[in-house]
């Protein structure tokens, strides 16, 4: 609705994980990296943490974008499963024909198909999104998997994405073999009021805007001290500015219109 009014080719402020519109803050920057490291050199098991709402999947679909031809992947974005149909996502994501096959026969044809994409030249990534929800029985079926392997590397590298919470189930000593496979860990933190202008406004840059619409300093804090710095509600709150300069036939989101966007997100209006 308010596109065409500031001159915008796409949605600054959609909250699905587009990785054309991340934001590379330096926490965001050092954790695309750590992934980045530890799928390139082969790491096994890498885990990214970080509150909900912090641009955990938008990184990995980033990561994701980035690997060539050299890499095969499969991600897995709502993972609770028993363990078989587990092991039947990740076998049918990674493109394998497993219809009528027993849990047995599954893993026998990932293993035979993680071995002909390494004898191709291929390395296989599984990414797991939403960790945090897995059950102490999933999460070592997952560590099973790390155990597919030739005399002389994994067949799998393994990126586990979650909140918080991800980190204190790993601290259990009940899951303490999975805790010691996991050999890149990076916690995702939201991103800090100085950064939040610089947020919003490369998200307009790359839908189109020319200089319109502008946020005050004060609408800028206001964004902070509400979404905490959190990507998904600096989104929310920024589309429902948007919306009300649109309809009241403003350029310049001030601190009012900040409240006014709150208020409406809440249902207080």
């Amino acid at each position: 609705m308010y596109q065409e009014y500031f001159g915008l080719e796409s949605p600054p402020f959609d909250i699905t994980p587009n990785p054309k519109l991340l934001y590379f803050s330096a926490n965001h920057r050092e954790a695309f990296n750590h992934i980045m490291f530890g799928v390139r050199e082969r790491k096994g098991f890498i885990q990214l943490t970080g509150e909900v709402g912090c641009g955990k999947t938008t990184l990995c679909r980033a990561m994701l974008d980035q690997l060539d031809s050299h890499y095969c992947t499969a991600l897995i974005l709502n993972p609770i499963l028993d363990p078989k149909l587990l092991i039947k996502s990740i076998a049918i994501e990674f493109g394998l024909q497993v219809k009528g096959m027993d849990g047995l026969e599954i893993m026998a044809a990932l293993n035979e198909f993680l071995l002909e994409q390494t004898a191709a030249g291929k390395e296989p990534v599984l990414v797991i999104d939403e960790a945090q929800d897995l059950d102490f029985g999933l999460l070592e079926q997952i560590r099973l998997l790390s155990n597919l392997e030739t005399d002389e590397q994994k067949l799998l590298q393994i990126v586990i994405l979650g909140q918080p919470e991800l980190r204190h189930k790993l601290n259990d000593s009940r899951l303490r073999q999975l805790r010691q496979r996991i050999t890149i860990r990076y916690h995702l933190n939201p991103l800090r009021y100085h950064e939040i202008g610089r947020y919003i406004q490369h998200r307009l840059s790359l839908c189109g805007a020319n200089g319109v619409p502008d946020f005050t300093s004060a609408a800028l804090w206001r964004v902070y001290l509400y979404s905490g710095g959190i990507p998904r509600l600096i989104n929310a709150i920024a589309d429902k500015c948007l919306l009300a300069c649109f309809v009241k036939q403003k350029e310049r989101i001030d601190y009012r219109t900040v409240g006014l966007a709150i208020r409406e997100l809440e249902g207080r209006l």
